[in-house]
């Protein structure tokens, strides 16, 4: 465990991949349904980035934190260091969103960025002084938490109508506590409620702590195929569990973030997670390893600068929108047009400037690969 883990940083440079493709298209208009969110419950490939994104937090954390805690580490010193890297990661989400306009009053204040931060700020303590027990009790009781809130307590909608229990937008009780306390700086497209708004950090958090469980694995002294093994149960079962809390409890929601989404992501997570840990790590025979390893490093090279890659791509994706050329078009537009004049259904079309996208990228973190950058927060 002292060397980089090369599954995990080819899992790491999957989501980041993947996050660069559904985020990129040449036209929102036409996109392949699995590469657009869920309308609202349940999911699709792309409610799988954010998530593992999440989960792949939690288990880097074991490696950082939990495994220097139990080595002698001081825990507050930790604890310090960890809370101030959150806030610059929420601090870099801020910045991203004032771009363009440069607005305080219309700034939206939450975001990816800063649900990762703030998720790392309260799962770091969790960690720090709790065992897998702990980190497994705080995980439910989180989503205890949660549930009794969004299923309990009554409240007003934006038009004052009072629910409760009601899960459609902007009428959940996280809809309501984010218009009490950020009315005005939520998300533009809806306005009422915001998809990474407060209520649904507890279960966000509740996300990274089930990464957390999957690094203890990863950080044991098991033999490589009983860790993959392990992922894979842990990952059937916890599918499992989210379609039984789907049916009894609240439904599969990605912008609510509910227990269901948590335990079915955090289900595929492990199930993908053993794949490559399987494949790069795990696999008894060296030169096949050796030979996934080749075809997979485009991922690794990827995982290896991911934060970095991720605020990047953000800057170029907002610049490309917002600058405008003489002839009243904007530069992503420009740069989108020769792809459908090329005759192209404009679906293909959409999905081949994505796939350019996440080619500009990569040539980005090869180089930072070949030069041996490696940005860390």
């Amino acid at each position: 465990m002292n060397g980089r883990v090369l599954s995990l940083d080819a899992f790491r440079g999957f989501a980041m991949g993947a996050m660069l493709l559904v985020n990129n298209p040449g036209d929102w208009g036409h996109v392949y349904a699995p590469l657009l969110h869920a309308p609202w419950h349940g999911w699709t490939f792309t409610d799988w980035v954010f998530p593992f994104f999440v989960f792949i937090s939690g288990m880097a954390m074991t490696i950082s934190l939990a495994r220097r805690a139990q080595a002698g580490a001081d825990k507050t010193a930790l604890l310090l260091a960890t809370s101030r890297r959150a806030a610059l990661i929420i601090g870099i989400g801020l910045l991203l969103n004032f771009i363009p306009s440069f607005d305080l009053a219309t700034l939206r204040l939450p975001g990816v960025l800063q649900r990762l931060g703030l998720c790392t700020l309260l799962a770091a303590p969790i960690v720090l002084w709790c065992g897998a027990r702990g980190v497994a009790l705080w995980a439910l009781g989180l989503m205890a938490v949660y549930s009794v809130i969004q299923l309990g307590l009554p409240v007003p909608d934006a038009d004052g109508v009072v629910h409760v229990g009601l899960l459609e937008p902007g009428k959940d009780a996280g809809a309501w506590l984010d218009r009490l306390l950020m009315d005005g700086h939520l998300w533009k497209q809806a306005k009422t409620w915001d998809p990474e708004g407060l209520l649904s950090t507890l279960p966000a958090v509740a996300s990274q702590l089930l990464g957390v469980l999957a690094g203890y694995v990863l950080a044991s002294r098991r033999q490589p195929a009983e860790k993959a093994m392990t992922w894979v149960i842990a990952g059937l079962a916890s599918l499992w569990l989210g379609q039984v809390l789907h049916a009894w409890l609240m439904p599969i929601n990605k912008s609510l973030w509910t227990p269901s989404f948590v335990f079915t992501m955090a289900g595929w997570a492990c199930l993908v997670f053993a794949v490559f840990y399987w494949l790069l790590d795990a696999m008894p025979q060296p030169l096949a390893r050796a030979r996934w390893a080749r075809w997979l490093h485009p991922l690794v090279v990827f995982g290896m600068n991911a934060l970095f890659l991720f605020v990047l791509s953000g800057l170029v994706a907002k610049l490309l929108h917002t600058v405008t050329l003489a002839d009243g078009r904007s530069l992503g537009r420009h740069l989108y047009q020769p792809l459908l004049d090329t005759g192209l259904a404009p679906v293909n079309a959409s999905l081949l400037h994505a796939i350019a996208f996440v080619l500009v990228m990569y040539a980005v973190a090869w180089f930072m690969h070949r030069q041996h950058w490696f940005i860390k927060l």
